[in-house]
């Protein structure tokens, strides 16, 4: 009976599972009567673009369609989106397709159907990190740094292309080899693929290209974002950022003197990058665990405040470096109120450097005691970690503590996120009355002590003649 009931559960859970997991399939009405990609490898991430002409040779409307990426970079994915033809983002979800387990889907769902022989345009973008490899993986200081793209000449569709061309974006002219495939061209700075006729679906072909690529390659490791609300008019940030260069190593010794002396020494190292902090941001503070890093400069914008982040010393590949960045803004931007409901709305994550791939994102957010039914609704499908609570100056039973995490992260993440929870309002008097109360019997304590007499003995008065 014991198994019958084990059994039970286990095809219970499968069957929950099953209905949970979003399953596509490949339609076969679906084509792609044209499509211009560009490969954009100026940068350390890859930066696919696509403007798709799709058809709809069926005889009934079609309302999605799939994208995907080849198995080699299943992994290196991090942002997948999705436009139509008047610029507007449409819902991409990431999907299975039954029998190509090996690849990665996304379905776009299009706001309006195509109707048969209809043919919309819709763009598409993939953003890819650690997709360019060092190759040689270690420099000396004053040598540049080559890298090596490894990608697919066509662009990975489930769907049957009429025509296709590509066009490759580099970071210089300096091209030490790349793959030939008529009809090809090569320009200043680029390389121009195609028109490819009759692209079967899933086609492959590699397409490497070997080139110079001094840009920064700085991996935010890990970072933890807290976030403090508080009903005072204030909310507290700080991010504790941990940095690695993860470009080529530095082979051989490294020289500060050549390196004050010559601009040009250690062309692929990066001396200082800037952060974008919110317009409002005040009381902001830099440093190590050292103390204040004083080698930074804070230009204030209209629309942001910039900080010229310059770490105590130059970051070369292999290179790491930890630092904490906090500031705080005022609670009425971020903060709204309906009666004892509260929503506060601010980003996952913020602009750490231009170009950021970040490993893992922990996103904390610290609420005021006594808040309770908290929902939390996120821009994208995150891993939410256990809540907590966190104790500071006058608490009794604590704060509470959201927490959830995200990995493989780029700028196209920065997004907001809302948390709504209740709050009442006489739990603002708490900390007031705690030092009201404290207060006034530290002041009783001490009339109680000034009054009594705690001697022995009482003192002799002298007798008057």
């Amino acid at each position: 009976m014991a198994k019958l009931r084990f059994y039970c559960i286990f095809l219970l859970y499968i069957l929950i599972k099953c209905e949970s997991a979003s399953v596509d399939t490949i339609s076969s009405d679906i084509r792609f009567k044209n499509v211009d990609r560009t490969i954009d490898i100026s940068t350390q991430l890859v930066r696919i673009t696509s403007k798709l002409t799709l058809e709809n040779t069926g005889s009934t409307p079609v309302k999605n369609f799939l994208i995907a990426v080849e198995s080699s970079a299943k992994n290196n994915a991090a942002f997948a989106g999705a436009k139509d033809s008047n610029n507007k983002d449409l819902r991409v979800v990431e999907t299975t397709v039954k029998g190509y387990e090996y690849a990665k889907f996304w379905r776009v769902d299009l706001k309006e159907a195509v109707n048969p022989g209809a043919t919309p345009q819709i763009t598409v973008t993939l953003v890819l990190t650690k997709a360019l490899l060092p190759y040689p993986t270690a420099i000396t200081q004053q040598e540049d740094q080559l890298v090596k793209y490894i990608g697919n000449l066509y662009i990975y569709s489930p769907y049957y292309i009429t025509s296709q061309k590509t066009n490759v974006i580099l970071s210089s002219k300096s091209v030490e080899s790349f793959t030939k495939v008529k009809p090809f061209t090569q320009q200043d700075g680029g390389i121009q693929y195609g028109p490819y006729p009759n692209v079967k679906p899933f086609s492959e072909k590699e397409l490497a290209i070997h080139y110079k690529n001094n840009s920064p390659f700085l991996t935010v490791t890990r970072i933890e974002r807290l976030i403090e609300v508080s009903h005072w008019g204030n909310i507290a940030v700080e991010e504790v950022i941990e940095i690695e260069h993860t470009g080529a190593k530095l082979k051989g010794p490294f020289s500060r003197y050549d390196y004050q002396q010559d601009h040009h020494s250690g062309p692929a190292s990066v001396r200082s990058y800037k952060t974008l902090l919110p317009a409002s941001a005040s009381d902001v503070y830099y440093r190590d665990t050292n103390g204040n890093i004083s080698t930074s400069n804070m230009k204030v914008k209209k629309d942001s405040v910039e900080l010229d982040l310059r770490p105590r010393y130059p970051l070369f590949g292999g290179w790491r470096t930890h630092y904490t960045l906090g500031y705080n803004v005022p609670s009425y931007e971020y903060l709204y109120q309906s009666g004892n409901d509260y929503l506060l709305k601010m980003r996952v994550i913020d602009h750490i450097y231009d170009d950021m791939q970040v490993d893992e994102v922990v996103t904390k957010i610290i609420l005021p005691e006594g808040s309770t039914s908290v929902k939390v609704n996120l821009p994208y499908p995150v891993t939410r970690l256990p809540d907590s609570l966190h104790y500071t100056y006058l608490d009794t039973k604590g704060r509470p503590v959201i927490s959830f995490t995200k990995k493989n992260i780029v700028e196209n993440h920065i997004e907001d996120f809302q948390l709504r929870y209740t709050f009442p309002r006489l739990l603002m008097l708490q900390e007031p009355l705690l030092v009201v109360g404290f207060l006034y019997a530290l002041f009783l304590c001490v009339i109680i002590y000034v009054r009594l007499d705690f001697s022995i003995h009482k003192a002799e008065h002298p007798h008057k003649d």
